[in-house]
């Protein structure tokens, strides 16, 4: 109780907040680096996913290997990347690391989400003259966009939780609180930082939730374009 006591006492310190290597700037710095690997992790798995699943071909395949890539802990992949070339390239290796992290999920649930669309539905619109894009755009994408758009949600959370790696590679974020504690022996400290991840994460996945049920997603277009 100690421990947990002092730890609030050191997240309501104003002074602990402010300055350099403040938690302000460090959740900053996390939450940039969250966003910066969750962009580029769907830019490389919602194109493959969306394409594979509309083909029905290989998909299967390429979410196998996403998924077995997974084994490999995150932590393991950026040691590996910092005592490669890539190591001499500042925060890339952190990026990377999380980035392949990141790309299972998004990819199996877009790739589940496109096979999961009523098939019923996509060849009536090709009865209506569309054309495969049409079809992928106007019908497949926005009925499969809630499994998508789950997929980015958990993506994202893991992310938040995995980004405290940063921190053992000399980068930013909340994980240098934690590497702080550890390294001054302060337990409170260690818990703080651990809590802020947390909430951090709850937050994220909370504002998810909450713009999937403001904005429902999954309507289908059958005309344009």
């Amino acid at each position: 109780m100690n421990t947990l006591a002092a730890a609030w006492d050191w997240l309501t310190d104003g002074a602990n907040w402010s300055g350099d290597g403040g938690i302000a700037e460090r959740l900053v710095e996390h939450l940039y680096l969250t966003a910066v690997c969750l962009g580029l992790s769907c830019l490389i798995a919602l194109p493959v996913a969306l394409y594979l699943g509309h083909l029905g071909k290989g998909g299967a395949l390429a979410v196998n290997i996403s998924n077995a890539g997974r084994a490999v802990p995150t932590f393991a992949v950026l040691v590996l990347l910092l005592l490669s070339p890539l190591g001499d390239f500042g925060s890339w290796p952190t990026v990377i690391a999380l980035v392949l992290f990141a790309v299972p999920p998004l990819l199996t649930n877009a790739y589940t989400g496109m096979r999961g669309v009523d098939q019923d539905v996509v060849r009536a619109a090709r009865g209506m003259g569309m054309t495969g894009t049409q079809v992928l755009r106007g019908v497949e994408v926005p009925l499969a966009l809630p499994l998508v758009l789950t997929g980015v949600r958990i993506a994202a959370v893991q992310l938040v939780a995995t980004a405290t790696i940063a921190a053992l590679a000399g980068g930013g974020g909340l994980g240098r609180i934690i590497i702080a504690g550890f390294n001054l022996a302060s337990t409170p400290r260690v818990v703080a930082g651990a809590v802020l991840v947390a909430a951090l994460a709850l937050v994220i996945e909370g504002l998810f939730v909450l713009a999937q049920r403001i904005a429902p997603v999954g309507g289908v277009r059958t005309g344009g374009s």
